[in-house]
């Protein structure tokens, strides 16, 4: 046996009724929402991770930074803070 046949009908009387508009638009929505679910993703790794990077530099001054703080705090004088700066940035 070959099935229904008046599945066939019922289909082809639908799709006369309806037109391709409603699969085209079916297709089009999936499309559009797993762009949103992969897009949701990438934005939340790269600011999981961006807040990473940020919160390792904090941690670690710079020589340059330190040497800024030591001038500041009146541990060195200008001259040797100039010398030190410019050794620093060869």
């Amino acid at each position: 046996m070959k099935g229904d046949p008046t599945m066939w009908g019922d289909m082809m009387a639908y799709m006369g009724n309806y037109g391709w508009g409603h699969m085209l638009f079916g297709g089009l929505m999936m499309v559009l929402f797993w762009g949103a679910v992969i897009a949701l993703a990438v934005l939340l790794v790269r600011g999981m991770t961006r807040g990473r990077g940020e919160a390792m530099s904090q941690q670690r001054p710079t020589a340059l930074d330190l040497l800024q703080e030591r001038y500041a705090r009146g541990e060195i004088d200008r001259e040797e803070y100039e010398q030190r700066r410019r050794d620093l940035l060869l």
